[in-house]
């Protein structure tokens, strides 16, 4: 059997960064931390992203990638089970990446490629989360007058944005530590949905009751 080809250097590097990044936050590590973490020289680091910022916007542009294909599925969601799905699905996305959330507001001072794509990120979610109303609008599953919509989408961002913060000021320690990911994405998904209770059709509502009871802790 033919032995398969080592990793790309590069591909390593951006692995373990992101590895780092997640566990101790983009401004507590540093290019020589990551090489050694590799075990190779700083040079040779240097040599593929000459510059810290270059690691993180070629993790963001993989986040970004990924997020557009996403954000793409929303046109198709027609009730509570595919919006659950969907949130949820956002959030694990969110998870792998966490290091920009978790220092969002230090990233975008310092970067300012980074600043403007945020902005990108933000519309998109919106006009996800716009585009699920509608779908469930059509389908009769949400009853909400169109002038709501726009605030209502608004709140939903402003949840999927900073959940992650939340969740580190509710426990500094534990928050975003890998054994912590499950209950934090379900609580997120539970959290952003609980914004559509008022415009839910009865039967919609005691399904996603019935979502949070099967998924999710009593603590949530």
């Amino acid at each position: 059997m033919a032995r398969k080809p080592p990793r790309r250097t590069a591909e390593r590097i951006l692995e373990v960064a992101l590895d780092l990044f997640n566990r101790f936050g983009e401004p507590n590590v540093s290019t020589t931390l990551i090489s050694a973490e590799l075990n190779i020289s700083p040079g040779n680091l240097y040599y593929h992203y000459p510059a810290k910022d270059e690691l993180i916007n070629a993790l963001f542009d993989r986040y970004e990638h990924s997020l557009s294909e996403l954000l793409n599925a929303s046109d198709g969601l027609r009730d509570v089970e595919d919006a659950w799905f969907f949130m949820h699905s956002l959030f694990e996305l969110i998870w792998q990446y966490r290091f920009l959330y978790r220092d969002l507001n230090d990233l975008l001072s310092k970067n300012r490629r980074l600043e403007t794509h945020f902005q990108w990120v933000l519309k998109n979610k919106t006009r996800a989360v716009k585009s699920m109303l509608d779908g469930m609008s059509r389908a009769g599953t949400v009853t909400i007058d169109s002038r709501e919509v726009e605030a209502t989408a608004t709140c939903m961002v402003v949840v999927l944005t900073y959940w992650l913060s939340y969740e580190y000021v509710r426990d500094p320690r534990r928050a975003l530590e890998p054994e912590s990911a499950q209950i934090a994405l379900l609580r997120g998904a539970h959290h952003v949905l609980n914004l559509l209770v008022p415009y839910l059709e009865p039967g919609q509502r005691m399904h996603l009751l019935g979502l949070v009871g099967a998924y999710t802790q009593p603590e949530l």
